[in-house]
C-alpha cells in the first residue's frame, strides 16, 4: 500500500491545526471568561477576525485529514497529528519571540524522532473501509461515557490547569471519534457519491463529534494555558485513535521484538511533549500571565 499520500496529507492537517491553535488561542484570550461552559462564547469569537482565520485553518486541516483517512489507516494518519503540538509551539514562538531555544529544538526533534521510530517499528497495517455495528456500538458507548466523565470532572475544578486538561482530553476523545466516523463517511462518498454520503449515519456522527470537539477546545483555551491542554489533546487524540483503529477497523501493529523500539519511540514523544511547556513560550501564551478582559454587562 502506498502510504506517501496519507502521510503527506496527515502532516498537512497537523500544520493547519497548529496554525489554527495559535490563532484561536489568541482570540480566546480576548473574550470574557466564565466558570461554566458558555454557549455565548462562540458568538463572541465569531466577531473576531483572528478566530475566523483560525477556523479557515481548521477547515483546511479537516480536508487534509479526510483525504488522509480515505487513503490510509487510522493507525498511521492519527499518530502523525502528534506533530501538531511542536508545530504549534514553533509557529507561536516565531510569531512572538523570533525563534526557538536549543532546548526547544531538542524537544521538537525528540517528538519527530520518536514518532518516526514508533511508526516504523509498529508498521501499522490494515485499511478496512467499513465496520459492523457490533464494533461501533461499544466503542461509541465507551467514548461517550468518557466524555461525560471528563466534562463533569472539569466543571468541578476551578479555572486553571486541571480544568484545561480535562477539557483538552474531552477534545482529544471527540477528535478521535470524529476521525473514526469520518473514515467510513469518506469511503461512502467515494463509493456511492453525495447521496450515499448524506444518508449514512457516520456523516452526521462525525459532524456532531466534530462540533463537540470545537466547543470543548474553545473552553479549554479559556480555562488554562495552551501548554496545559495541548499536550492532553495531542497525546490523547493519538492514543484514543490508535485504540479505535484497532477495535473498530481491525488494524494492527507489529509485536514481538519490535515492541521495545515502539516503546522507545513513545518515550521520546512523551518526553518531548512534556519538555515543550518549559520553554519561555509557556509564559508568553499562558493566560495566567495576562489580565483577563472584564466581563460584559448584560
Amino acid at each position: 500500500m502506498d502510504i506517501l499520500l496519507p502521510v503527506l496529507f496527515a502532516v498537512g492537517a497537523a500544520l493547519s491545526n497548529a496554525l489554527a491553535t495559535v490563532l484561536q488561542r489568541k482570540a480566546a484570550l480576548g473574550v470574557p471568561r466564565s466558570d461554566k461552559l458558555r454557549a455565548g462564547l462562540m458568538l463572541d469569537l465569531l466577531r473576531r477576525p483572528v478566530w475566523l482565520i483560525g477556523i479557515s485553518a481548521v477547515i483546511t486541516a479537516a480536508a487534509c485529514q479526510a483525504v488522509a483517512l480515505a487513503t490510509g489507516p487510522m493507525t498511521i494518519v492519527q499518530p502523525l497529528l502528534v506533530l501538531e503540538l511542536p508545530l504549534a509551539l514553533v509557529i507561536a514562538t516565531l510569531l512572538l519571540q523570533g525563534g526557538l531555544s536549543r532546548s526547544g529544538w531538542a524537544a521538537v526533534c525528540a517528538v519527530v524522532t520518536g514518532l518516526a521510530v514508533a511508526l516504523l517499528a509498529a508498521s501499522p497495517a490494515g485499511n478496512r473501509t467499513h465496520a459492523p455495528m457490533d464494533r461501533w456500538l461499544p466503542a461509541l458507548a465507551v467514548c461517550t461515557a468518557l466524555l461525560v466523565g471528563l466534562v463533569l470532572t472539569g466543571l468541578r475544578r476551578p479555572e486553571g490547569r486541571g480544568r484545561a486538561a480535562c477539557f483538552g482530553l474531552a477534545t482529544a476523545v471527540s477528535y478521535a471519534v470524529t476521525a473514526a466516523l469520518m473514515k467510513t463517511s469518506m469511503h461512502t462518498l467515494d463509493d456511492g457519491g453525495v447521496t450515499a454520503f448524506l444518508t449514512t449515519w457516520q456523516t452526521y456522527g462525525f459532524a456532531l463529534f466534530g462540533a463537540a470537539a470545537l466547543f470543548f477546545l474553545e473552553n479549554a483555551m479559556q480555562a488554562g494555558p495552551l501548554v496545559t491542554f495541548q499536550p492532553a489533546i495531542t497525546l490523547g487524540d493519538a492514543g484514543v485513535s490508535l485504540a479505535l483503529g484497532i477495535t473498530i477497523y481491525a488494524e494492527y501493529v507489529r509485536g514481538g521484538w519490535w515492541l521495545p523500539l515502539q516503546l522507545l519511540g513513545v518515550a521520546l514523544i512523551v518526553g518531548g511533549v512534556l519538555a515543550l511547556p518549559k520553554l519561555p513560550l509557556a509564559r508568553a501564551l499562558s493566560s495566567e500571565d495576562r489580565k483577563p478582559p472584564p466581563a460584559e454587562t448584560p
